[in-house]
């Protein structure tokens, strides 16, 4: 089975464009969106929208941080995460929240477990950026494989028995191989808000039968991003940060 997972779409609808015109040319079997709908980015509404249709056409969908920020208020953000899911509340209708507040924490899948942040107290949105994390994560599943994404940045976790896990940065494009001898946590990257030095928008695809995971990356219009996130009186850094990739 051939899984596209998309994760930290951010409200971005020219990334999230780009990103699904990608999947359609690949053809994958399912789609999974890892969460993070929205936040940050000027076009929550857009976001929503076509995550309705995708789970209406058979998607998996998990809620993230600020989806549930936009829904129930932030608590513990950053100033211009905070920001930001306030404004974004403003622009979502009754059924786009009720929407957004019935996703759910995890999904399964192909024996992959998918969450937004971490297996670990997932509701607390513990985020996975190394070993130690990583290993805490798989501690809190059966699973040998696990998806999330939160951080924005692209990584392998292979783990061994009765071995910590060892980090793998995967390279743009280049599958990377899922033994059957280790378990695996797999964080996918960001669509609409991109942290690892690349501004392109990143997604996964995770192939079962040849056991092996590519990192998509896809370019889009970050300018025209940025202008409409200045219209809409989001915070400055928000559009600058599309530009770089941090």
């Amino acid at each position: 089975m051939r899984i596209a997972v998309l994760s930290d779409i951010h409200a971005n609808r020219e990334a999230l464009q780009a990103v699904l015109e990608a999947v359609e040319r690949l053809r994958p079997d399912r789609l999974v969106l890892l969460g993070d709908l929205v936040g940050y980015g000027p076009d929550p509404g857009f976001a929503v929208e076509m995550a309705q249709k995708l789970a209406a056409a058979g998607a998996l969908c998990v809620l993230g941080n600020h989806d549930e920020a936009a829904v129930h208020g932030p608590s513990g953000m950053t100033a211009h995460a905070h920001e930001a899911a306030l404004w974004t509340r403003t622009q979502l209708s009754s059924e786009q929240c009720a929407f957004l507040a019935a996703l759910p924490l995890t999904a399964t899948l192909a024996g992959a477990l998918f969450v937004h942040a971490s297996a670990r107290t997932p509701q607390a949105w513990p985020y996975v950026t190394d070993e130690r994390s990583a290993g805490q994560c798989l501690a809190a599943s059966e699973a040998a494989l696990i998806i999330c994404g939160h951080t924005h940045q692209p990584a392998l976790f292979y783990a061994r028995p009765g071995h910590e896990p060892v980090r793998f940065t995967p390279r743009r494009n280049l599958a990377a191989p899922l033994s059957a001898l280790r378990r695996h946590v797999v964080v996918v990257g960001a669509v609409g808000q991109p942290r690892d030095g690349d501004p392109a928008a990143c997604f996964a695809l995770l192939d079962t039968e040849r056991a092996e995971v590519t990192m998509v990356r896809v370019p889009y219009d970050r300018q025209a991003t940025a202008r409409k996130i200045a219209a809409a009186g989001l915070p400055e850094w928000l559009g600058m940060r599309l530009q770089i990739g941090r």
